[in-house]
């Protein structure tokens, strides 16, 4: 154990109070919830029990139980608590990605009722430990230490861009646990991670898309409009915008065979920043009638009014990241409409839930009526619990990691963000492009009015990879006022 999760352990209640407990320990025993109550804290527990896992607001139901996936036979042997780790950024700038994650663990914990049947025949409680990362990628390594070392969990979970996930899995691949993400472009992961094709990763492991699909989705909205095809590329110095910027691997040479030239592409800036003029001024001067890149939200809410306030005004601007997030345009207002993204979930996408066999939209509902808050992408986040207990449902000995490995090596489900099936071969230019990867369909979006007079703007389908995704409407220039 390092020396900083050494101090961490002799204090450890000031620890909970700077790391900031999400959803505090969300199963039941000896774990955070004990702490925080021998230390006097506040805590909020949620139970792998059908009549105690409904958090605030939500309520139990035919619709939330375990379906055939999940179901057991009385008289099953009992076994052992299994703990699963989850780090989130709750609070910070990345705190949209966060938001719907304490509906997710008490969505999968109704689910999974009193136990998983696990590949060595024993029905295993399930506890999920989630922690709040704060953003900020040193304390998603710090909570990860923290799940690892203190709580002692048998796996754990990211998603929310590489600035979570990668340090977290960083911590499982050096200690030896099983690593489960989603929600993060696979180049920043693999790559990003010093993994090359021949020299893998052994205990980390991701499913979702990559820098070419967003490329894709992005040619497949924008070839719908007439533009002078000139591009102008705005990324920020951390590890997305490093993936993205990279000039062999990002995403401009993705967008360059697909017919578009690079009209102005500026250093990466340091980020958070409050001034991008000079960025501004030279898409102005390039005369780039298409702007796109990488932003978390509150730099996207400051770069955008300033783009209106200088006079840039490009037909099309798709940034990724902070444009996933029906709160980004709120925050932007009417100016917003128009703008466009990947699209890495949307409730009309044509996929069930892999727990519960909910369809993408009826679980988006079901969140909406459960918490009154319009749906977000991030919901697929649910994901990475889905592959977690298809895992546990194939390892023959919790107690041996060796074997969780041999498990995710075979994974092959279907769950609320399509197939996944890591019994593919190997081979660049498909969905297993390198050792640890699979990829999923995504789609391309644009921001407009809600038709849910509940809601004020919503996204659009306006391309799907996959051809069984509806499209919604066709791809516009952006409609200043």
């Amino acid at each position: 154990m390092s020396e900083q999760s050494s101090e961490r352990t002799v204090s450890r209640r000031e620890f909970l109070k700077m790391a900031g407990v999400a959803g505090a320990a969300l199963g039941v025993g000896a774990g955070l919830s004990g702490i925080l109550a021998a230390c006097g804290e506040e805590e909020t527990t949620t139970t792998s029990t059908p009549a105690t896992t409904a958090g605030p607001g939500t309520t139990a139901g035919p619709s939330t139980t375990a379906g055939p996936t999940t179901s057991v036979s009385a008289g099953v042997e009992m076994g052992r608590e299994i703990k699963i780790g989850a780090v989130s950024p709750i609070t910070g700038a990345l705190a949209s990605f966060g938001g719907p994650d304490k509906w997710i663990v008490s969505f999968v914990l109704k689910a999974v009722g009193d136990g998983v049947v696990c590949g060595d025949g024993k029905k295993h409680p399930i506890s999920i430990i989630q922690l709040d990362t704060q953003s900020s990628p040193n304390r998603a390594a710090e909570v990860t230490q923290d799940l690892l070392f203190n709580e002692k969990v048998d796996m754990m979970v990211a998603s929310s861009s590489p600035d979570t996930v990668n340090p977290a899995a960083d911590q499982c691949e050096a200690n030896g646990v099983p690593f489960l993400a989603n929600f993060v472009p696979w180049q920043p992961f693999y790559f990003g991670r010093g993994a090359t094709p021949d020299k893998p990763f052994k205990w980390t492991w991701m499913y979702h898309f990559g820098v070419e699909d967003a490329a894709e989705c992005r040619i497949g909205m924008w070839d719908q409009i007439e533009t002078n095809k000139k591009v102008a590329y705005l990324f920020p110095n951390d590890a997305d915008g490093q993936a993205w910027f990279n000039p062999e691997k990002g995403l401009e040479p993705f967008l360059v065979k697909g017919g578009y030239v690079t009209g102005a592409k500026p250093d990466m800036y340091q980020p958070p920043s409050e001034d991008f003029t000079q960025q501004i001024s030279l898409f102005k001067k390039e005369g780039c009638e298409i702007c796109t890149g990488n932003q978390t939200p509150p730099d996207f809410t400051t770069f955008w009014k300033q783009c209106m306030q200088q006079g840039y005004k490009p037909k099309i601007f798709s940034m990724s990241k902070a444009l996933l997030f029906h709160k980004s345009i709120e925050a932007v207002g009417d100016i917003g409409i128009g703008l466009s993204d990947h699209m890495v979930w949307h409730p009309k996408f044509p996929y069930k839930s892999y727990l519960t066999g909910l369809t993408c939209e009826e679980y988006a509902a079901k969140y909406t009526e459960e918490t009154g808050e319009q749906w977000t992408q991030t919901l697929g986040q649910l994901g990475k619990y889905e592959w977690a207990i298809d895992v546990l449902k194939r390892v023959p000995d919790i107690e041996n990691k060796e074997l969780y490995i041999e498990a995710i090596k075979t994974t092959k489900f279907e769950g609320i963000n399509g197939p996944v099936d890591f019994t593919l071969p190997v081979a660049p230019g498909t969905v297993r492009p390198v050792p640890n990867v699979y990829k999923i369909k995504i789609a391309g979006g644009q921001w407009g009015k809600s038709e849910d007079p509940r809601f004020k703007y919503d996204m659009y389908i306006c391309y799907g990879q996959d051809p069984k995704m509806p499209i919604q409407k066709k791809f516009e220039p952006i409609p200043y006022a």
